[in-house]
């Protein structure tokens, strides 16, 4: 395994993460604690959650990810040498994002983050979280999917020297370690960053949006931040939900996979992402990878990435994706990627 500094912090995190929203929704708690097995014993020391997962977000069973995890600690006992993060969710604007968290009302202000904060430690059965994360903005703005931010409408947010104040006491208290971004914008990391320096609040070590071959948005505008100031990236869909995978192709739908059972994800099908997915599929095989080999190994050459999140359903998935550590892309395959980004740039925003 490698590892990377995350942002300005003393903590090394494994260039390949873990990541668990499947957990109990397409996978069991044994499932979940095979995989754990599984990477912990092939050096993977970041485990990331949410206490929204698992996904799709439903309040049956909202928190059931971190459960699991926290059963897998108290069992195993090998928490100091871990990385936890997870995320609090912000407030629900659209019937994408779940309203049953406390009550219909929950912002990123101090009470809604020390609440989530504790309910977090409470499932993950452990005393501190290495990394805190805002799972999405306190504001209306271009993510999950959504583009064409072209006037700002009336609404009630919190400001984010607020949220910092809030985050900042709970990083005193010794609940959280650090803390960090998700699904975030170049304006809206321009101001955790601003704010930080000239409040002397804590600092933003991290930002976790998507990235992968048919979604490269985040090299427009953040990747500078990102290698500026030392924020890194952990890449979440690196596979692109499956589709880099090849499994989808020629309209196939396996039996259990995300596309096939949730609706709610149709940016990867649309037909630029098919046909992109398709001919990085190809490329991979005239270079004797897999697809999924050569998704992970991009998303692993990019020196913005601290961690590269994976997902996987079952233990087989896994393994190559964690293996994806060993390979190097050589200068002609970059070329090659860098002609079909060029020819098919970003289908999957």
């Amino acid at each position: 395994m490698q590892y990377r500094l995350l942002g300005q912090t003393n903590l090394k995190v494994s260039l390949i993460g873990l990541g668990t929203m499947t957990w109990g929704e397409q996978n069991t708690q044994a499932d979940a604690h095979a995989q754990l097995d599984m990477a912990v014993d092939q050096g993977v020391n970041l485990i990331d959650t949410a206490e929204m997962y698992p996904v799709p977000a439903r309040q049956q069973t909202q928190g059931d990810t971190e459960r699991m995890i926290g059963h897998w600690l108290q069992n195993r006992g090998q928490r100091e040498k871990l990385v936890i993060a997870t995320k609090a969710v912000g407030p629900s604007r659209n019937p994408v994002r779940p309203s049953h968290f406390r009550h219909g009302q929950a912002k990123l202000d101090r009470a809604n983050l020390i609440q989530a904060v504790d309910d977090s430690l409470k499932r993950l059965q452990t005393d501190y979280i290495d990394l805190y994360q805002l799972h999405w903005p306190d504001r209306s703005a271009n993510y999950f999917g959504q583009l064409g931010l072209t006037q700002l409408p009336e609404e009630e947010t919190v400001p984010i020297e607020e949220t910092l104040r809030a985050l900042e006491e709970l990083v005193n208290s010794g609940k959280i370690r650090h803390i960090g971004v998700s699904n975030e914008t170049p304006w809206g990391l321009h101001q955790y960053l601003t704010l930080a320096e000239h409040a002397n609040l804590p600092r933003i070590a991290s930002i976790q949006n998507p990235y992968s071959l048919l979604n490269r948005s985040f090299e427009v505008g953040l990747s500078e931040f990102s290698l500026r100031e030392q924020v890194g990236l952990l890449a979440y869909s690196p596979l692109a939900f499956g589709m880099l995978s090849g499994k989808y192709q020629d309209g196939a739908r396996p039996v259990g996979a995300r596309l096939t059972i949730y609706d709610r994800f149709q940016r990867y099908l649309n037909p630029q992402a098919q046909k992109a997915s398709a001919a990085y599929c190809d490329l991979a095989k005239e270079h004797d990878l897999t697809p999924v080999q050569l998704a992970h190994a991009f998303v692993n050459s990019r020196p913005f990435v601290a961690s590269n999140l994976i997902g996987a359903t079952n233990l087989e998935q896994l393994k190559e994706n964690i293996d994806s550590v060993n390979i190097t892309l050589s200068t002609e395959l970059i070329t090659a990627i860098e002609a079909l980004h060029q020819a098919i740039p970003n289908p999957a925003v």
